[in-house]
């Protein structure tokens, strides 16, 4: 093989997934390599590539094995090497990102679930109750405003440095503001400074949340095997039902236990005050997780990029903005059955009744074994089927679920949530960590997913209750107007879920492939 044929091949096989990849990156005769570079289809410091894998058997797809082949340019300092991503390594991580999921999630949810409860007449007295809901509520939406802050600022940070710095720190930054949200004086001991304060608070909570969830899903999905992703992945999703039962758990025990006077008084502290304990559980277990193997690789050859967010937005932000898409109506959804649903129940039963409480726990508390099936079947079916699938139905119940709940049946109620949250909601949720991860190449891919996801939130869940209560006082105590709110955003969810590209079937370790960013920052794949 002479200079103008040598090829140099990287054989890597995975005995465990059966799956082979074949990397080749050729020298070219230089005259063709000049006048490649000159037309600019070659950028200075690239080499060019061929790649085909051998791709996991499929039997919903391909019949027979099937091959990927790539070709483009990848930087020179680029050497393709084998990860480590045992079956042991992949349930380590996927547990490690579900407990403190759990607890974050735990630490934000108590907020929601005190704004339904608690704070109008704490933090907003001598309003109409409607209104106090409603400032309540808008208090819970500016929490989501500062989620893309924590994004973007987890994103540069996390594919920079690495995902678990930034898992430690939004862990501290939650645990802390939930804790002196239980230490806040009241309106009447503090007066104006008091909602001042707790829509502070609110903030910090929300720019945590924003730099939880994109390295917690990472951490999942990048750790696991090729057929796993999606199941792996729901266990950063599985954090939010156990977070969401924990949280109305806390406050249904703390009601109970406490009369009302004295649950008003300083009963609902409680369980923000219980954050400092269950912050230090997850400290432990999240120092003791490792970052993937394919961005430690990226960090020792030194090729991460520089800009990630600059990076991510100029080479891959038509897959931001249909991942952001995605994301608003699977969270306004939730955040209709989770906390304006629980306002909405409790106007129509009394406030001391704990019935919407109760239904939101059960559907919670299956959240936990439905979430992860939904990933699995991601895994053999895709992830758009189920994610149309989802989006679909849960833009068609929403005048159902009103229905039901207008029964004033605890029964029907809580079928209702169960149908709700389990079945439309969590076809789009239990797949979303590995389908929003996969959209992204490794070098972006923390500021891709946590950018997608908090926009997506403010868009939707942020202000959802509060535009429900607003179209609910419009209607005259009616919900059509809120139906058909929810229908629209549906529609936009479909939307976005069918014009992205299927991605269960993609090596998200090859960061060659056509169309995605190459690990440096100023080297861009040719098609």
């Amino acid at each position: 093989m002479n200079a103008q044929q040598s090829a140099h091949l990287v054989l890597v096989l995975s005995r465990k997934r059966q799956e082979t990849q074949l990397t080749m990156t050729l020298a070219l005769h230089p005259p063709l390599l000049s006048e490649l570079r000159q037309h600019g289809q070659m950028p200075e410091g690239t080499k060019p590539f061929f790649s085909a894998t051998s791709l996991p058997e499929c039997p919903s797809a391909f019949p027979r094995r099937a091959f990927s082949l790539k070709v483009g340019v990848m930087p020179e300092s680029y050497t393709p090497v084998a990860g480590d991503k045992s079956k042991k390594t992949a349930r380590k991580s996927a547990i490690g990102s579900l407990i403190g999921t759990s607890i974050e999630w735990y630490d934000y949810f108590l907020y929601g679930t005190a704004a339904a409860v608690v704070f109008g007449p704490l933090f907003f007295p001598g309003a109409d109750p409607l209104v106090g809901l409603m400032a309540s509520f808008g208090a819970l939406a500016v929490g989501f405003l500062a989620r893309p802050v924590g994004g973007i600022v987890a994103g540069h940070v996390g594919d920079r440095i690495g995902r678990k710095a930034m898992l430690v720190a939004s862990l501290l930054i939650m645990g802390v503001s939930t804790t002196l949200i239980g230490l806040l004086p009241t309106y009447a001991q503090l007066g104006f400074w008091a909602p001042a304060l707790l829509l502070l608070l609110r903030l910090v909570q929300g720019f945590g949340a924003g730099a939880e969830w994109g390295g917690a899903a990472l951490m999942s999905v990048e750790h696991a095997t090729a057929k796993k992703r999606g199941f792996y992945g729901s266990f950063t999703q599985i954090g939010v039902p156990i977070g969401m039962l924990l949280a109305t758990g806390s406050f249904a025990l703390a009601r109970t236990v406490f009369n009302n006077e004295t649950f008003l008084a300083w009963g609902w502290r409680v369980p923000f005050l219980a954050s400092a304990f269950l912050i230090g559980v997850g400290l432990v277990i999240r120092l003791k997780l490792e970052d993937p193997p394919k961005f430690k690789e990226m960090k020792e050859q030194n090729t991460l990029s520089s800009r990630p967010i600059v990076d991510m937005y100029r080479n891959e932000k038509r897959n931001m903005w249909l991942a952001t898409g995605m994301r608003i109506s699977q969270n306004a959804v939730y955040y209709l059955y989770t906390v304006f649903a629980v306002a909405y129940i409790g106007r129509s039963l009394g406030s001391d009744n704990n019935t919407s409480l109760v239904a939101v726990m059960i559907a919670s508390a299956l959240g936990i074994i439905s979430t992860p099936i939904w990933g699995a079947l991601s895994d053999r079916f895709g992830r758009r089927r189920l994610y149309i699938f989802g989006s679909v139905g849960s833009g068609l119940f929403v005048m159902p679920f009103f229905m039901l709940a207008d029964t004033g049946n605890p029964v029907l109620i809580v079928v209702a949530m169960v149908l709700g949250i389990n079945f439309f909601h969590d076809a789009m949720y239990g797949p979303q960590a590995a389908f929003f991860s996969e959209l992204f190449s490794t070098g972006v891919r923390y500021s891709g997913a946590s950018i997608s996801y908090s926009l997506g939130s403010v868009f939707g869940g942020g202000f959802s209750p509060l535009i429900a209560t607003a179209l609910l006082a419009l209607g005259g105590g009616n919900p059509w107007l809120i139906v058909a709110y929810f229908l629209f955003l549906s529609c936009i969810t479909v939307v976005c879920a069918y014009l992205a590209p299927e991605t269960n079937l993609r090596d998200i370790d090859d960061d060659t492939e056509l169309g995605r960013t190459v690990p440096e920052a100023s080297h861009q794949p040719t098609h």
